[in-house]
């Protein structure tokens, strides 16, 4: 049964989501189209350089990306305190980057004298602002509304271009968040698309390791992060780096993604004893669920990624039977 998008998201209690969309009409997002040999390569930065202006607007964090041929992943981080921080000023000069101010709110800013009502008008429209700068509803909508117009101009057409708003995933735990990255940025693995996850320059792992190669190093390759999205860092330890990041290490990750990567393209998945890195266990997962939870189209169903217990935890608080989601662990 569907579900209204505010019980599926709900940043207070769950603040990363994996967010697919998917195209119609035989459209394409990225890639060469067999049939015509029309090539629509260049739709992928339109895709980045949106990502990159909406985070100047929204406080949504962005910790994973994939750009496919007919759809995209996200794994974001709602920062709902980020938004509450804002003054009135801040949110203002946020939200006139996407929109037009109505002329209410403009004479509010510059201080001109209105009445009573009309300041209350103001600050109460400004308020709407606020909470909608961390609503993943309208991030996405900003997104896609964005790529569509773009992609019907190009083809001279009208209609949808997306199949709908968007499918979501609340992301229960930290090993939930850890299964779904190291999907995102396996998807052109898993596709047959290239033979080693680092040779995709389509997913947010390719940025990482550019950017973790690079260093402060040249000014072409600064130039080049500026058409890229800002990407959530790795922190190891949150309690003692004060910095917002992933509660992992980057060089763990790494490693679990070579190891994914290296045990799929194997004919027999099921040997896995020494070469099974360490985060594994300090994530209390099975290794065999776990390669079986970032196959293909397993992950992408439901609507929760998790433990089992966190699974539990969630449906109890939302007073559902159960939850849909891939078995990451025991």
């Amino acid at each position: 049964m569907t579900r209204p998008r505010s019980e599926l998201v709900s940043p207070d209690e769950t603040p990363y989501y994996h967010c697919i969309c998917r195209c119609v009409r035989r459209a394409y997002l990225f890639g060469e189209d067999q049939l015509t040999g029309q090539n629509y390569s260049h739709r992928k930065q339109w895709v980045l350089d949106r990502l990159r202006q909406l985070q100047s607007v929204f406080t949504i964090d962005l910790c994973a990306y994939a750009v496919m041929a007919n759809h995209y992943h996200l794994v974001v981080h709602v920062d709902t305190q980020a938004a509450l921080a804002l003054d009135e000023t801040a949110v203002v000069s946020r939200w006139r980057k996407l929109f037009r101010l109505p002329v209410l709110v403009e004479r509010y800013v510059a201080g001109s004298n209105g009445s009573d009502a009309e300041q209350v008008a103001a600050k109460g429209i400004i308020a709407l602002w606020r909470e909608r700068l961390a609503d993943l509803s309208w991030y996405m909508r900003c997104l896609n509304e964005h790529i569509a117009r773009k992609a019907n101009l190009e083809d001279e057409c009208t209609g949808r271009f997306w199949e709908g708003r968007f499918h979501s995933q609340a992301i229960l735990d930290d090993a939930g968040l850890l299964t779904c990255m190291t999907y995102v940025d396996l998807n052109p693995l898993r596709a047959g698309i290239v033979k080693q996850p680092e040779a995709s320059a389509d997913v947010s792992l390719h940025q990482r390791l550019q950017q973790y190669k690079a260093g402060s190093a040249s000014t072409s390759t600064s130039k080049k992060a500026t058409s890229q999205p800002h990407l959530l860092p790795f922190v190891r330890d949150l309690t003692e780096d004060k910095r917002k990041g992933i509660p992992f290490a980057l060089g763990d990750y790494l490693a679990m993604i070579d190891w994914v990567g290296r045990v799929q393209c194997e004919e027999q998945q099921g040997y896995i004893h020494s070469g099974v890195p360490p985060l594994l266990d300090r994530m209390g997962l099975d290794a065999n669920k776990f390669l079986t939870a970032v196959k293909p189209h397993q992950l992408s169903h439901g609507t929760v990624i998790g433990h089992a217990s966190a699974r539990i935890a969630y449906a109890r608080l939302h007073h559902r039977r159960c939850v849909i989601g891939p078995v990451i662990s025991t």
